[in-house]
């Protein structure tokens, strides 16, 4: 009786408006700096209302408030499969995130594999993860479209549920998108050329009919769409290259056909920085911790800092792996690699607002100002220490977890 009185109330807090006051509140603007005993007030619309320190701002009457050692703006997982991996990790229950039937399959969308009401999800939530950029694993050459939703969505029965329907196509250079098709790294450039080529004279021919009526429009073709929705700047290219001559092929394949490039894992991208950053592309790094074999062989837990002394924008991510839960979690990757020397500020940008920007949602999510939405999570000390705790979790206004005693 006692507990569905509790979730009763704490369904009612969780529509009501919440202020929350922070000893220490990471905005992630500016220098990105922390505020010392901050204020952030929700209003009823799910943005920010206002930020700064309790000196200058008020709480109105009616306002739930929440109190936490250290708050920050929701962390964002720049790369995951959540939701389409479960965690149950059986193939035949919970494991839609690897089609190996063809090796080129863009057409395949995240949102239709999507399982928001998976324990993964929640226990992701409950760390302060708000928003996944998720979808079709490494493994096949293109495996499928991403997409970035936040954690509270349970089921995808529109777009307008996600921030972003499709936000990028996932491929894969490097020996774990090789098998049978293509086989060898060669031959897996080659395939790619050729459908961007496909790609190129379909977009042409439909060019062509609409500017004489006369030639006939070519037939609808899902694979053909989305690649030239990559053409056309319209999605960015998601590539997973561990190793340098997958990175640099990688970077030639954008320079021949002009798509925007983001780099995924890029394990050895520190013998590259110099070609990256004047290629402007940004990176996802992989796992802080990821394990160290294969085309990951020659990774460093020192990649953050070495990509953020050199200019060049990277966020982390929790990626995919094999064991059970099926996920990492994101701000902990960070926290491994600020005790290999990326300042604390930075380590936490990477997770949040630098997160937003790769995926082009800065402007409303990964930090706390006004308008923005009003995601935040609250933590019991130091959200980069493995033995702090987050005591709530704020999306769009809403608590949505809550392990306050």
């Amino acid at each position: 009786m006692f507990k569905i009185i509790f979730f009763l109330a704490l369904a009612a807090i969780a529509h009501a408006q919440i202020a929350v006051k922070a000893d220490l509140l990471f905005t992630m603007t500016g220098d990105l700096k922390p505020i010392k005993n901050a204020v952030v007030l929700c209003g009823p619309d799910g943005k920010i209302q206002t930020v700064g320190p309790a000196s200058q701002v008020k709480i109105p009457g009616g306002y739930q408030i929440l109190t936490a050692k250290v708050a920050t703006p929701g962390i964002i997982d720049a790369h995951s499969t959540v939701g389409l991996s479960g965690i149950l990790n059986s193939p035949k229950h919970d494991q839609e995130q690897l089609e190996k039937s063809a090796p080129i399959q863009p057409e395949l969308r995240a949102i239709d594999a999507y399982n928001g009401r998976d324990p993964l999800v929640k226990w992701l939530r409950d760390l302060g993860v708000t928003t996944v950029h998720t979808g079709h694993a490494p493994g096949t050459l293109i495996s499928g479209q991403l997409m970035v939703v936040k954690t509270n969505v349970p089921s995808i029965t529109s777009v307008k549920d996600t921030l972003i329907p499709t936000s990028a196509i996932a491929a894969t250079l490097g020996s774990k998108g090789l098998g049978k098709s293509p086989g060898t790294r060669a031959k897996a450039i080659a395939m790619l050329r050729a459908e961007f080529l496909k790609a190129r004279a379909h977009a042409r021919k439909i060019e062509d009919a609409e500017d004489d009526e006369e030639k006939e429009r070519p037939a609808a073709n899902l694979k053909m769409k989305t690649l030239v929705d990559v053409l056309n700047k319209k999605t960015p290219l998601l590539i997973n290259a561990q190793r340098h001559q997958d990175i640099a092929a990688a970077l030639r394949l954008r320079e021949e056909f002009g798509f925007d490039l983001i780099l995924d894992g890029a394990a050895e991208s520190y013998l590259l920085l110099d070609e990256i950053k004047a290629a402007k592309v940004p990176i996802i790094i992989h796992p802080t911790m990821g394990r160290p074999f294969g085309d990951m062989e020659n990774m460093t837990f020192t990649l953050a800092t070495q990509l953020h002394k050199a200019g060049i924008p990277f966020a982390f991510q929790s990626g995919y792996e094999t064991y059970v839960p099926k996920t990492r979690v994101v701000h902990f990757e960070a926290a491994l690699a600020a005790a290999y020397g990326l300042p604390q500020e930075v380590a936490l940008a990477a997770c949040t607002i630098h997160s937003a920007k790769i995926l082009g949602l800065e402007d409303k999510i990964g930090s706390l100002e006004k308008g923005k939405h009003a995601d935040l999570a609250l933590f019991d000390g130091d959200p980069l220490e493995t033995t702090t705790h987050t005591t709530h979790v704020i999306i769009d206004g809403r608590l949505v977890s809550s392990t306050a005693k």
